[in-house]
């Protein structure tokens, strides 16, 4: 069986945008999706910063034709909003014309509707199915009825590093050959639980976030969704159908070192990025660019850079972190930066690190800061979650 993973199509919803060309509209003209908080009841709302979809429940349940009294969560409509732009954009009609899959991700599953509701759940039954729809797997299994999916259905929640290990599990498994073609990706939207979450670890920035920066204080969390549709090459001789880019490797390691911090040598993150090389059959010198992790924490900035130069020594690539852009969206982060991967491969441009000043004094790093023009032949994106669970993918041309 041929082993090439082809990307054929994607959808995506962020804070910058509805669809792919909007997301690359900002992105081209560094235009920030990052603002004060406005959908949530909060007394962090002003203390922080966030990237915010700018389409409310009700105005997602109207575009996706949903009934009145629907039970989606925002997590199931914001996937769901994605997911249908990325079947589209494969030209894809019989969904189950071919060994089909559906591989999710996501940390914060029904929660945002669990917030509102569990305090009548006893007394309201109208409330009942908002907190029935509270696991992980609900949102999953709504999108993949909801587009017709009746073969693999599973849902990934590693943290961070959930979407692209969704997008690394859909490649295995055509690899294998227990499946022709695959929807992958993840989504999270905005709640308390993760407002809170992260203000307890004391790493919310009180302004715009600043990936990378020596100065830089805390994360912007934000909310989005990305699917891309994979198809074995089989599929795409057979039906001539136009690529987007391949999936060429992937790596998933732990350094096993803190629930919430990565070790001061970036072990797993270094981990990831050799056996994502390893499995694309690449070098560092193949690497035209890296979207990093970058997610603009003391810790995760700096152990990252660490693992970039254990890597690639004194030639690292051109990279930048877009988290700048969007916040980070958590579990639908490797899916939003695959998209961008995506797109820096078909327009042979490298986006720039937004708010960048002065370089983290012991590894000297420099992001890109303007949007740069120039050949990309392999883009190399990270994806690092708690409890250490590091992944990395590469996409090329």
């Amino acid at each position: 069986m041929n082993s090439k993973i082809a990307i054929t199509g994607m959808g995506i919803i962020s804070a910058i945008g509805n669809s792919v060309c909007e997301n690359l509209e900002a992105l081209l003209a560094s235009k920030s999706g990052i603002s004060s908080l406005s959908s949530l009841q909060t007394h962090h709302a002003n203390s922080i910063k966030v990237g915010e979809v700018n389409l409310t429940n009700t105005q997602l349940s109207d575009v996706l034709n949903l009934p009145k009294n629907n039970a989606f969560t925002r997590t199931a409509l914001l996937g769901l909003h994605a997911a249908k732009q990325a079947l589209l954009n494969a030209n894809i009609t019989d969904v189950n014309a071919y060994k089909t899959g559906f591989i999710s991700s996501t940390s914060v599953g029904g929660m945002d509707k669990t917030e509102m509701h569990i305090k009548e759940y006893c007394s309201n039954k109208e409330a009942q199915k908002y907190i029935n729809s509270h696991h992980a797997g609900d949102s999953t299994q709504k999108m993949a009825d909801a587009i017709g999916i009746t073969g693999f259905v599973t849902t990934i929640s590693t943290a961070c590093s959930s979407a692209a290990n969704a997008i690394m599990l859909g490649a295995r498994l055509i690899k294998a050959g227990t499946l022709d073609r695959v929807i992958v990706g993840g989504v999270d939207p905005l709640s308390k639980f993760t407002i809170n979450g992260f203000k307890t670890l004391m790493i919310l920035s009180d302004s715009n976030c600043r990936p990378f920066d020596a100065n830089r204080t805390g994360l912007n969390l934000g909310e989005a969704a990305a699917y891309l549709v994979l198809e074995s090459q089989e599929i795409v001789d057979k039906e001539n159908k136009k690529v987007l880019g391949y999936l060429a490797g992937y790596g998933n390691a732990n350094d096993a070192f803190h629930q919430t911090a990565s070790s001061q040598n970036g072990e797993g993150a270094y981990l990831a990025m050799q056996d994502a090389l390893k499995k694309g059959h690449l070098v560092p010198s193949d690497i035209s660019y890296i979207n990093a992790h970058g997610t603009a924490t003391a810790n995760n900035d700096i152990t990252e850079s660490i693992a970039i130069r254990r890597v690639f020594g004194n030639t690292v690539p051109d990279f930048s972190s877009t988290k700048a852009f969007t916040g980070h969206t958590l579990a639908a982060a490797g899916a939003i930066e695959a998209v961008y991967a995506v797109l820096a491969l078909q327009e042979n441009v490298i986006f720039p690190n937004l708010n960048f000043k002065t370089p983290i004094a012991t590894t000297h790093l420099h992001p890109v800061t303007t949007v740069k023009r120039k050949e990309i032949h392999n883009v190399l994106s990270n994806s690092f979650g708690f409890g250490g669970n590091c992944s990395t993918l590469i996409f090329s041309k």
